[in-house]
């Protein structure tokens, strides 16, 4: 049972989705489109807000929050955006990925499903103070930097660095997360 939890009294988190088998999927533009389409999808339509973002290979990192700090709709939300996302990128990876993608699929599949994409966990943080936001902000956009994929941040095509650093436009929607 994971310790991590979304509850009442928390507007902000700190989230992490991750492939089983950390295998890497987003290598290309129209994995990564997957992600940053039902993330854009949820802000339009399930009142998601995304605060930054940044899609790594085997993984993404998010922060984000309720439109109306409503804790449990933020919790089915994200239950949405995986269930779906997880469907779309698995069927992705049957088509684009050597066969290993599916097998790992199915092998970590369970009893309820025929196969899964994302590991069972979250691990959404909950963000108190301005200082622990400021940390999982870096975090979030130095990750491709210390991972030696770009020299900047801002270079990383699938992260919100760029939007905050520059003003430029990234592929989701970004919220401010006033302090």
């Amino acid at each position: 049972m994971e310790s991590y939890r979304i509850v009442e009294g928390i507007g902000l988190y700190f989230i992490t989705f991750t492939i089983v088998e950390w295998l890497p999927v987003f290598v290309d533009d129209a994995s990564c489109k997957i992600i940053t389409d039902s993330l854009n999808f949820s802000i339009d339509n399930k009142h998601l807000r995304v605060n930054a973002y940044v899609i790594m290979p085997n993984h993404f990192h998010a922060i984000v929050f309720d439109a109306e700090f409503d804790a449990e709709r933020l919790k089915h939300t994200l239950d949405d955006i995986r269930k779906f996302t997880g469907r779309r990128l698995a069927d992705y990876c049957v088509q684009h990925k050597s066969p290993i993608f599916t097998e790992a699929f199915r092998k970590h599949a369970g009893k309820d499903r025929k196969r899964r994409f994302w590991q069972p966990t979250q691990h959404p943080e909950g963000i108190f103070t301005e200082k622990f936001w400021a940390q999982k902000m870096n975090y979030i956009h130095w990750n491709p930097v210390r991972k030696g994929l770009v020299r900047r941040p801002e270079d990383w095509r699938f992260s919100s660095a760029a939007f905050w650093l520059t003003d430029e436009e990234v592929d989701v929607r970004l919220s401010a997360a006033d302090w």
